[in-house]
């Protein structure tokens, strides 16, 4: 009854759980790039972005009133979006996008568009003479003339209700004025972190649909193993009951659930089924056998509580693991798995073998399954497969798990840090997203991916007029922009250099830095803030280099060509700081997943290690466990490189669950193997099959049962949930299939029959 009310309770709770994305949870908070970048970035835009692509399909180019008169709709409707920094909104029609040109008077600077512009001949002229003055072709207008931007940065919390943004308004927000404006001759992209996240919040509805289908399949494949439909629906009932106490729980302690982290309750639940189906399983064979339901679920209790627990607590450390990557993410995503793992220890080990001790099993069940009898009949199959911890089949099963070993490794090292492609990696190539960034890149010279680099001059009031440190900007400039994967590089120094030729009538060879302060002076109005290239005085110099894509391979090489030119800088006063903008981002957030690999898999299997120990006091019992996990990771790391996936924050994860989940099939078929040796001074090779008969079949339906289960994820329009489900379905097959294989062949050539028989022997006597 206790149970019954606390499950209304956080049912109830569990209607209030939501959605929670946010642009600082991907970001690690404490490197060295996101130090300078929080530092500078209520000053600078660049990295949290939203841009909307305003294409003319019509005849002629943008200078037309249709087109105009939808320009300017936008720039307003966009200006008032809720967290738009209104200070960053970059548009034809905003009043910071000026041109400069030289007259017989001396410069001459105005916005692009007059306040007064009326759309007629002679204003649309000046405002196409305007746009080719303002330097803005290739940035705010494509270099086609076929199109024009409007680029504004978002804040983490919105200024006007002091609240978390709220992303999915802003994707809304976004897609109505898409709905609004677009016509016969008006075609609008959007791209920008908030569209991804709206993108992928209706994406999860496909989400809710597999998981559906998920628990459809699952349930068939549970009573086409089980032929009950009490032990089907108590199993489905007991894996869905800590999801739910979950999502409950989670309102209350003040979480709501990350987009990318959505797929965790899913994992529970398959967990929760690999549990399940252990001790229905156990206590079947006890009833089988001839014994009362209660007995039978006091004796199912006694044969799996310790290593159950044992299991579940190691997926428990799995989770916690994780949250060694410095990412707020990824802490909540350890933190939701983890708190959900310990709840299914109360719900498996506790609550379903007092339930399996009042249930009846119908007479079909009685009629199709074997009791546990060793003076039975072998079964055919696990007899067969008991063959490899003999000494022969145990050798070819090391030389294959060698062979496979060595493939693996090799094709492990083409594994890639970061994302693959360009676009969002979190949606298809083909969705609309990647269409219109696609479109972007090849319309402008900049796109999204921006990597910002701050000049932080010391001592000097009036930085832009101290040849020196513009002089050291310029260098940078002319040395990236010469960097494979940079398609552009806009700083101050280049648009002082542009003013110095207009001043000398337009003679590109005075395209140069002045060198005296009153020479600089001339192109002072280059140096305005409004241009988000310095601040006032030029304190700090914003350096903006627009990368062709942002592939971890080449944000990783454009960093090290930065980092090459900032060691080798001599230049006094002045000191560059890495990075802002998304790919600066990218560049932190990819140099965390590296460095957190290698701790994560270290703890994780030192995790395991000690856990196994504890349980089983023996450094054979850890080894035959451990290695079928170490290559299964290796393998899947394989298989994340022949599939072009990235390392990275939604994909390290995998491994850690993978493993974590994993390690159950190992546990439970050594728990029994043990027992079967010191119990009965069985032989390995019977030991083994025992096991395999008594835990095996339960354990190889479970993996094909979750394989299948996160398999049908494959087809999911999100990419992320796509590769999500590969990875995992491949980690729960194979993992079970490295515990039945290699386990054995591990167990024989460590001697663990042999070894502990010999134990066994002068305690029997």
């Amino acid at each position: 009854m206790t149970t019954a009310i606390l499950t209304l309770i956080l049912g109830a709770s569990a209607l209030r759980v939501h959605l929670d994305p946010g642009f600082n949870k991907l970001i690690p908070l404490r490197h060295a790039y996101m130090e300078a970048f929080l530092k500078h970035a209520a000053t600078f835009s660049g990295a949290n972005r939203v841009m909307v692509d305003v294409r003319w399909k019509g005849e002629g180019d943008i200078y037309n009133p249709e087109f105009l008169a939808a320009l300017r709709g936008i720039t307003d409707e966009v200006f008032f979006i809720p967290g738009v920094n209104r200070g960053q909104v970059f548009s034809l029609f905003t009043p910071n996008v000026k041109y400069i040109e030289i007259t017989e008077n001396g410069f001459v600077g105005e916005v692009v568009i007059p306040s007064r512009f009326t759309p007629d001949e002679k204003g649309l002229a000046q405002v196409r003479s305007n746009v080719a003055k303002s330097g803005q072709i290739g940035s705010l207008v494509s270099t086609d003339l076929r199109s024009a931007l409007v680029r504004a940065d978002l804040l983490e919390t919105d200024p006007q209700t002091g609240q978390h943004l709220d992303y999915g308004e802003v994707a809304r927000k976004l897609e109505a004025i898409r709905a609004r404006f677009e016509s016969r001759n008006i075609e609008i992209g959007v791209v920008g972190f908030a569209k991804i996240v709206g993108d992928v919040m209706d994406g999860l509805l496909n989400v809710v649909a597999f998981f559906a289908i998920a628990l459809t399949v699952t349930a068939a494949l549970l009573w086409t193993y089980a032929r009950s439909v009490k032990l089907t629906l108590l199993a489905l009932a007991v894996a869905l009951l800590p999801v739910v106490w979950l999502l409950g729980l989670l309102p209350l302690m003040g979480y709501g659930i990350d987009p990318m982290s959505v797929l965790v309750p899913f994992l529970i639940f398959s967990i929760g089924v690999s549990h399940a189906v252990q001790m229905t399983n156990a206590w079947k064979q006890e009833v089988l056998a001839g014994r009362p339901p209660e007995f039978a679920a006091q004796a199912a209790f006694r044969k799996l509580a310790i290593p159950g627990t044992v299991a579940l607590l190691t997926n428990a450390l799995g989770f916690m693991v994780i949250m060694l990557i410095d990412i707020p993410i990824v802490h909540e995503l350890g933190v939701t798995a983890c708190l959900g793992v310990l709840l299914m220890i109360v719900t498996n080990k506790v609550m379903l073998p007092v339930i399996l001790s009042h249930l009846r099993l119908e007479p079909a069940a009685l009629r199709q399954g074997q009791p546990l009898d060793h003076g039975a009949p072998r079964h055919g199959l696990w007899w067969a497969v008991s063959a490899l911890s003999q000494p022969r089949a145990a050798l070819l099963t090391l030389l294959a798990a060698l062979l496979l070993l060595g493939v693996g490794t090799h094709l492990a090292r083409g594994l890639q840090t970061g994302d693959i492609g360009a676009g969002a990696p979190e949606l298809r190539a083909t969705s609309r997203y990647n269409l219109d960034n696609d479109r972007i890149l090849h319309s402008y010279a900049i796109g999204m991916d921006v990597l910002s680099v701050y000049a932080e001059a010391d001592g000097s009031e009036e930085a832009c007029l101290d040849w020196s440190v513009m002089n050291a900007v310029e260098r940078l400039d002319l040395h990236m922009r010469g960097v494979d994967g940079v398609r552009s590089v806009s700083t101050v120094a280049g648009l002082a250099k542009r003013a110095a030729a207009g001043s000398n009538e337009g003679n590109p060879r005075w395209a140069a830095l002045q060198r005296t302060p009153g020479a600089l002076r001339t192109g002072a109005k280059a140096a305005s803030p409004d241009l988000g290239l310095n601040t006032e005085g030029c304190g700090v110099i914003h350096v903006q280099v627009f990368l062709k894509n942002h592939e971890g391979a080449t944000v990783k090489h454009v960093v090290h060509e930065l980092q090459g030119f900032i060691a080798t800088n001599d230049t006094p006063h002045v000191r560059f700081r890495l990075a802002g903008g998304n790919a600066g981002v990218a560049a932190a957030t990819n140099e965390a997943v590296e460095q957190a690999e290698v701790q994560m898999l270290a703890a994780i299997f030192g995790a395991i290690a000690l856990l196994c120990w504890l349980s089983f006091r023996s450094w054979r019992a850890v080894l035959c466990i451990l290695v079928p996990l170490t290559l299964v990771s290796i393998l899947c790391n394989a298989l994340m490189a022949v599939l072009d996936i990235g390392l990275k924050v939604a994909t390290l994860p995998v491994i850690a669950l993978g493993v974590g989940v994993g390690v159950d099939y190992g546990i439970y078929l050594f728990e029994r193997m043990q027992h079967e040796i010191q119990g009965r001074g069985a032989s390995l090779r019977e030991a083994f099959y025992e096991a395999m008969r008594q835990r095996g079949t339960a354990a190889v339906f479970t993996a094909v049962t979750m394989s299948i289960g996160v398999g049908t994820w494959a087809f999911s329009a999100l990419k992320f949930q796509a590769d999500m489900g590969i990875l995992l379905a491949f980690m729960f097959l194979v993992n079970a299939l490295g515990a039945i294989f290699l386990l054995p062949a591990m167990a024989c050539w460590l001697s663990v029959g042999r070894s502990t028989a010999s134990r066994h022997q002068p305690q029997a006597a």
